[in-house]
């Protein structure tokens, strides 16, 4: 059995619109350079990109597979140089269930099931070529059709305010909206981790998974989850989420709660944290508030005296969140060190001083020990690395 990290939620370049999004010298997201950057920048071995359900995008991969830029892998999945790419597709379900959308991931072991995944959704969404769709249907009509394909069926981001299981979709249980038997696994979001996941016991049953939702270059490999298979392919992936011989979640890989844009409850007009939700902020006298997923889980806790033995969760810095670090100075530690996986977690501090002054080093190091603090985020602003002695330990 062999280690492979794996990151399976991430997005290409098109707007809501459908539109492409225009590519700069900083924003080449196509499909081939968002490979590229997994693949050689950020030491992925395995990527999730979810809008393979959109038209170009499947011609695109047909057209890779004839030139030879990739290849379709034996066991499910797109063969690019060291990286597995797992066909995915978001979903925003909007189901009569629902007291609002929430957004789920979809996998599909091969282009040829993509392709049928995609034309039986073409028929109940406005817009195929969306990145995100907009789904008027019974979440369990989603969940049969992907079961019968042989894919994989994860909520996304589950607790955050806008457009999840919990943070919008359900009162209280997960089964309001949908069978708890078709479910694969749970994203957890950048604002929650495994020791606040499971104060919830209904999610005992389910692997937790930490994943990017990158909308850029820089945000893949964020968040990620170490696996232990035979080898990088969508049934090795499946066998791993059902624990199935010897495949493992060996650990999850994770933004530090507190740094999530959506950890603390926000009022929406000036910014400032607040304790409880229905209250006047005691700065602006406004009472529109964002929840966050700290206040939502202390609803949500039940008596979980039976929580399953999960892989640890480990807290990580991104290189971007460290300061002191620009896009000039990520480029000169890459070009020094290789992959942003081998810097965060590996390089030694007499090496960081080659390249770094003592300072940022040392929140590297520290970020690594987890011994940095951090003022919380909310209300769509992520949180930020504190100075010493100052925030919230992390």
């Amino acid at each position: 059995m062999n280690t492979y990290f794996a990151d399976l939620h991430i997005h290409i370049g098109r707007t809501r619109s459908g539109k492409p999004v225009k590519i700069t010298a900083s924003n080449k997201l196509t499909l081939e350079n968002v490979l590229i950057e997994a693949s050689e920048h950020k030491g992925m071995d395995i990527i999730g990109i979810i809008d393979c359900h959109v038209p170009e995008i499947l011609d695109t991969l047909d057209q890779g597979l004839k030139e030879g830029i990739w290849s379709e892998h034996a066991h499910g999945g797109i063969q690019f140089k060291q990286t597995t790419m797992i066909l995915g597709s978001e979903i925003e379900v909007y189901d009569t269930s629902c007291k609002g959308p929430l957004h789920v991931l979809v996998f599909m072991p091969d282009i040829h099931q993509m392709k049928q995944f995609s034309e039986w959704l073409s028929l109940r969404v406005k817009n195929i070529t969306l990145s995100t769709q907009r789904m008027y249907e019974d979440a369990r009509v989603l969940q049969k059709k992907v079961n019968e394909l042989g894919g994989l069926f994860i909520p996304a981001h589950i607790f955050t305010p806008h457009k999840s299981l919990y943070g919008s979709g359900v009162s209280s249980r997960l089964d309001e909206i949908l069978d708890p038997d078709l479910i694969d696994a749970v994203e957890l979001g950048l604002s929650s981790d495994t020791g606040m996941a499971s104060q919830v016991s209904e999610l005992n049953p389910y692997p937790f998974l930490t994943n990017s939702d990158a909308h850029s270059l820089a945000k893949i490999g964020r968040e990620y989850q170490k696996l232990q298979l035979e080898e990088p392919s969508f049934e090795e992936l499946k066998k791993a989420l059902k624990q199935i011989g010897n495949r493992a979640i060996l650990s999850n890989h994770g933004l530090n709660p507190l740094l999530g844009k959506y950890y603390g409850t926000t009022c929406e007009k000036c910014g400032i944290q607040k304790e409880a939700v229905n209250t006047l902020c005691q700065i602006c006298g406004s009472k529109r508030t964002t929840k966050g997923v700290s206040t939502r889980l202390k609803e949500l806790a039940d008596n979980n005296t039976e929580k399953p033995d999960r892989p640890p969760y480990v807290h990580q810095v991104p290189l971007q969140f460290i300061p002191g670090i620009g896009p000039k100075t990520l480029g000169k530690l890459k070009m020094a060190f290789g992959t942003e996986m081998v810097i965060l977690n590996e390089i030694s501090r007499p090496d960081l001083l080659k390249v770094l002054p003592p300072k940022t080093a040392d929140y590297i190091i520290a970020a690594r020990k987890g011994k940095l603090s951090a003022v919380p985020g909310g209300g769509g602003v992520y949180g930020k690395i504190a100075p010493a002695n100052e925030g919230t330990s992390m």
